[in-house]
């Protein structure tokens, strides 16, 4: 087993793996209550700062470094929650979730080009939808966690309470006032769309943009689909919502009229679903995600925020 030896003491650690093999947990649980990698990252981060700014007999007072790293994750990010809701106030545009490339595509990097290390991914599944990632947004910051923490993580209502600071009883009020939010954005009579029949779709909605074909576009889209696009300031963008399926075939047979020369489409994974990149000379610009429901596009969601482009571009 790899030891560590605290500094200026020569004391073998011999719970470090155990901690540092929590990170991908911590990530994960952290990418769904906050929909940012970078947040994530830094929320991580500072959990790590916190154990080791202990003593070592303050660490080994400690029954469940797990279970500590998990509380103070989730409380930490908990905070990041309320100052995010301020920050998103005055963002320009539409805020969406990060999205993530999947496990083929995901050669990110952190800052100075090192490969991050496969135990730092996040497990694409369906909690990290960006379907389900913007219905959470949607969620006061307790809710959130409660829910993620129970119904996503499974954890007891006693550990979540400890966690946010309530009862158990209000923390299973929380949950459920969840749930009714997911139930009411994604109906229970709406088909499951399988992964194969939502890649056709996407790809079918490709090559229709990429012909200017409003009529295919049009077939492909729900009538009352929704576009939605996150340029954050940064980047062109529509800042607000385009709403039904003949608007939306329009307004992307438009941007096929106006694509530059040197950008091209690609089929690619995005936060586990089938979706779409758009490179300008090999450099990634635009991600779009897709939610599909029987043989339609209900919503599209466009990246062009180049900061939460971080995990497609740097590597």
């Amino acid at each position: 087993m790899t030891t560590r030896s605290e500094p200026g003491q020569g004391r073998p650690d011999p719970g470090l793996d155990a901690i540092v093999s929590e990170r991908r947990h911590l990530i994960n649980l952290a990418y769904r209550l906050l929909g940012s990698l970078t947040e994530a990252e830094d929320a991580v981060q500072e959990t790590y700062t916190r154990w080791y700014a202990m003593s070592r007999q303050e660490q080994d007072a400690i029954e469940s470094p797990g279970a500590w790293l998990t509380t103070v994750a989730s409380r930490v990010c908990l905070n990041v929650l309320g100052s995010a809701r301020a920050r998103r106030e005055t963002y320009v545009g539409e805020w969406i979730p990060e999205p993530l490339p999947g496990r083929t595509e995901w050669i990110s990097g952190r800052p100075g080009g090192a490969v991050v290390d496969p135990a730092d991914r996040v497990t694409l599944d369906e909690s990290v939808g960006l379907a389900f990632l913007v219905v959470l947004e949607s969620m006061t910051p307790a809710e959130r966690v409660a829910f993620v923490l129970h119904d996503v993580f499974c954890h007891s209502f006693a550990e979540v309470a400890e966690i946010v600071g309530r009862t158990p009883a209000a923390c299973r009020q929380l949950a459920s006032s969840a749930r009714r939010r997911v139930r009411a954005a994604r109906p229970a009579a709406a088909p499951a769309t399988p992964a194969n029949r939502s890649t056709g779709v996407v790809s079918a909605f490709k090559e229709a943009w990429e012909a200017k074909d409003i009529d295919a576009l049009i077939g492909l889209l729900d009538p009352d689909a929704t576009a939605i696009a996150d340029g954050g300031g940064l980047a062109q963008s529509f800042l607000r919502p385009i709403e039904g399926g003949e608007r939306i075939a329009h307004a992307w047979a438009g941007l096929a009229e106006r694509r530059p020369d040197g950008m091209t489409l690609l089929e690619r994974t995005v936060n586990g679903q089938p979706g779409l990149v758009a490179q300008q000379d090999g450099v990634i610009v635009t991600v779009l995600a897709f939610e599909v429901v029987g043989d339609r596009i209900t919503h599209i969601w466009v990246m062009r925020n180049p900061e939460k482009l971080r995990p497609w571009t740097t590597g």
